[in-house]
Formats: structure tokens, sequence, C-alpha cells
């Protein structure tokens, strides 16, 4: 109306204006009713618009005083839903902090409020049931969305939930499995049916899963592709050790396979590398072994390397192991490796060169016994007893911890391949399940002979100069001067001593 009014205005005086400018202000007549009115053109266009406009405000007033009860009723819709939106979001809120009592009390306004939305009445009746803990009236509400297509996926996983509450794991597994059933299935359905098969070890039945969860674009395939890499290596350590010849290709094939898909996961690698040296492939199971390497180092990768051969003398095996940590020299395990391979080879001035890039590593356990053997291999036993003596204190590896006291390497229970198998999908990180349960692991502190030695040079735990170990007690005679330019004195006879972690001759 009132841009009509406008142009309305604007169209009067344009036609005013051309009047005016022409000079002629020309004559109108109007006969109405026997009345005759004489006057100028500008005179009866203004009239014309003034006739017109009240015209216009007239009819409007009039659709404005007949549309006044329809916009009452708008008016009260407007203000119920704005009601019933404050009522949901606070009864949402309430829910969320456990305030079971307010949610359900907020959820009756609602359902008086919202009745054009139903299925947020209900989600929140639900909630508002398991806040307060009423987990009958939850389910019942829950078992009202599934008739409703857009709300049978919460309805379904609002059960499974109750059913994992109450114990019951079957009944959740039931709703699991419908709700992935549905042609809009939910990641959370495909977790939980991923956990029970992982839990029941059926890494066959898993994997099927994992693929089926890829076509449907559940998951993203880097996850899919984790898992199945960790699914294969599992699968291939069940049937590693089956008496028959089928199987243990299969397991073979599947370890091959995790291999090529995850080169960084270093269970499937290890485990085809051994499996690829019992069939007589050690070509190849260096290869796998390699490609590992360049991209996630591991110590039992290097440790698992370095037996694939068992015929060579001490130095091919270190130029071996050399050629090894030149595959990612920056890397941590590289730098380890290449004071291993020195220590293999018997070169201990390279040895300790090659220690010296460890200085700025984390201490632990495992490089204070590496340190220990780089010292003993020197010739300076005082200083491997340091060593020693810091590594009794010092924090473990996790990697290191994957290898059993008897040096096997990622010898898993089903439940720790998965929990290995969904930290790796969801993350690619490996976990430590010995080094959480601090179960022993392959001894990080060598067993070196060593003994006390009086005048031997002392280095310290620092790496500055070396100084003479101080010694506590000469032994020397009461009755025997000392001559500062005479010969030594004589010591007394005394059993050698022996560190206290050493070995105890029997009884």
């Amino acid at each position: 109306m009132i841009r009509g009014g406008i142009v309305m205005v604007i169209v009067a005086a344009v036609a005013v204006a051309i009047l005016a400018l022409t000079g002629d202000p020309g004559r109108a007549s109007m006969t109405w009713l026997g009345w005759r009115a004489d006057m100028t053109a500008a005179t009866a266009v203004l009239l014309v618009f003034l006739g017109s406009l009240i015209g216009t405000i007239g009819w409007r007033t009039l659709l404005w005083i007949l549309e006044a009860p329809e916009r009452a009723a708008r008016a009260r819709a407007e203000n119920r839903r704005r009601q019933a939106n404050e009522a949901l979001t606070r009864g949402f809120l309430a829910a969320a902090a456990g305030d079971g009592s307010e949610a359900r009390r907020l959820a009756l306004k609602a359902a008086d409020l919202a009745q054009d939305q139903p299925g947020l009445v209900r989600v929140l009746a639900a909630q508002a049931a398991e806040a307060a803990g009423d987990l009958t009236a939850a389910e019942a509400a829950y078992a009202a969305m599934l008739g409703a297509p857009d709300m049978r996926l919460a309805g379904l996983k609002g059960l499974m939930q109750l059913a994992l509450a109450r114990g019951d794991r079957d009944m959740a597994l039931k709703y699991a499995e419908q709700a992935y059933g549905q042609t809009r299935a939910a990641r959370w359905a495909w977790r939980a049916l991923l956990d029970a098969r992982l839990e029941a070890a059926d890494w066959t039945a898993a994997l099927d899963l994992v693929k089926s969860a890829l076509d449907r674009k559940i998951v993203p395939p880097v996850t899919a592709e984790r898992a199945r890499a960790a699914l294969l290596a599992a699968l291939a350590a069940q049937l590693e050790h089956s008496p028959e010849r089928k199987a243990r290709d299969q397991a073979l094939d599947q370890a091959v396979e995790a291999a090529k898909l995850q080169p960084g996961f270093a269970p499937g690698v290890v485990m085809a590398a051994r499996l690829l040296a019992l069939d007589g492939k050690i070509g190849r199971a260096e290869t796998v072994i390699e490609q590992a390497w360049k991209t996630a180092p591991h110590p039992a990768l290097w440790l698992a390397y370095r037996d694939l051969k068992t015929n060579e003398t001490p130095r091919e095996r270190a130029a071996r192991l050399g050629a090894l940590a030149a595959e990612n020299p920056a890397h941590r395990e590289s730098r380890i490796l290449q004071v291993e391979q020195a220590l293999i080879a018997g070169d201990a001035a390279a040895a300790r060169e090659a220690a010296k890039t460890l200085d700025g590593e984390p201490f632990t356990a495992r490089t204070a016994g590496l340190l220990a053997r780089v010292a003993y291999a020197s010739g300076q036993p005082d200083e491997a007893r340091l060593w020693m003596a810091r590594g009794m204190s010092a924090p473990h590896e996790p990697d290191w911890s994957d290898l059993d006291p008897e040096g096997r390497a990622f010898a898993y229970h089903a439940s720790d391949w998965a929990r290995l198998v969904a930290t790796f999908a969801e993350t690619g990180e490996l976990i430590h399940p010995r080094f959480e349960r601090h179960e022993r692991t392959l001894s990080e502190l060598p067993e070196l002979p060593l003994s006390y030695a009086d005048s031997a040079p002392f280095l310290e735990s620092e790496g500055q100069e070396p100084m003479l170990h101080p010694a506590e007690d000469h032994g020397l005679a009461e009755d025997e001067p000392v001559d500062a330019n005479g010969p030594a004195p004589r010591r007394r006879n005394r059993p050698p001593r022996r560190l206290a972690s050493g070995r105890r001759a029997a009884k």
C-alpha cells in the first residue's frame, strides 16, 4: 500500500509539472447529478489523485478490519510456537544436565504446545525419562519412535543403549542389526556390530562388515583400509598355527595383503616377513620390512630383519642392518640401529660415535642398556655399570613392550587384537597391551660380566670428560707407610667384588 501511494504521488506530480511547463492551464468540466464543476486541468488531476488515494485507504482499512480475527489467530499460534520452542530447549538442557523431574515437566508442557513437532516431543520424553531413571517409560518412548520412518534410527539407538545399560547385549546387538539394515544406516550401528565381531574374535565377519560399510560410505576409505589391514593381520595370527597347510597358506596371503595395505602397521609387516621367510622367500621378506621401515620404523622390524638370515658373518649382518637403517636415517630407531650394527660388527669406536646422535632423545631403559653395551665394548666397565644403574629406574618404551620375554613380537591374545583393530582403525596408532598391563618384556638391560676396577676411567652420565673412579677402600695394611716416591704399597688379599645384580654361586 505504501509503495502504491508513492507511485500515485509521483504520477500526479509529473502530470502537474507537465501542465505547468506548457504554460496552458487547460480546462476541465465535470457534470454529476445535475451539478457542473469547471476547473483547470491541474486541479482536476489533483482531485482525481486525492479521490484515488482516499478510496485506496478506505479499501485497505476495510480489509484490515475483516482480517483482524485471522491476524489474532496467527499471533496466538506464533506465541504458542515460541513457548513450545522454549519448553523444548529448556527440556533438552535439563535432560542433558540430569535434572529428570524438570525435564519431564517441560516434556509434558512441550507435548501440549508443540503439536506440530511430535518427533522432538518424543525424543525429549524419552531423554527426560532416562534422566529421571524411569527406564520403562524411556523404552516405551523409544519404541513409539519405531512407527515413524524418520525417527526409526533414533528409536533403535535409544533402545540399544537401554539394552546395554541393563546388560542385555544380545538384544542390543539385535537393535544394532536392525539399524544397520536400514537404507540410511548410521555409523553407531556399524561400530556396535564391529565391536561385537571383534569381541567374538570373528575376524572374517568383521572384514565383511568393514567392506559393506565402505561400500555404503559409512566410514571413510582410510579408516576402512586401516581396519582391513589390522583384521587381516589378526586373522593371519589365528591361522598361522593351524595344522592344515591350506590355512597356513591363507595366513601368508592375508599377512602380505595387510603389509601391502598399511606398510606402517608393524604387526602385519612382522608377521608377513616371518611367514615369507618360513616359505623360503627371504628376498620378499626383506623387501616388506624395508618398505615398512621407510614408513614407520619399529624395533620389532629390525629384529625380524636381523633374523631373516642365520648363515652370515657378524660383519655381513652388520652391513645388512646398516642398509636398513639408511632407508630412514633421520628416525630415532634408525640411529639406534646404527649403534646396534656397529656393536654387531665389533667396531666399538663407531658404536660410540653413533651413540652420540642419541643425546637429545628421551632417556629410557632401552637406551641405557644400549649405552652400557657400548661402554663395555669400549673397555669402560665402570661407565657401563653407571648406565646399568641408571637404566634400572629409567622409564620403559611402549614400542619395546611389543616384544615378550622370549623375544616374540606382537604375541597378542584375541582381546588384544580386538583392541588393536579398533584403535588402529580409528586413529592409525598402535596400542601396547603388555606395556599397559606392566607385563614383563624382552630385557632392555644386557647381562654384562662386569666387575669393579679400582682405577678404570669413569664417564659421568652427562658425557663429561673421563675422570678416575674414586676408590673407597684401598685396603692398605695399617703397619705399612705410604711413600710417595717408592713403590705402591702392598694390598691385602680380598675376594673380588661383584655387582649386586650378578648371579650368586650355588651353595
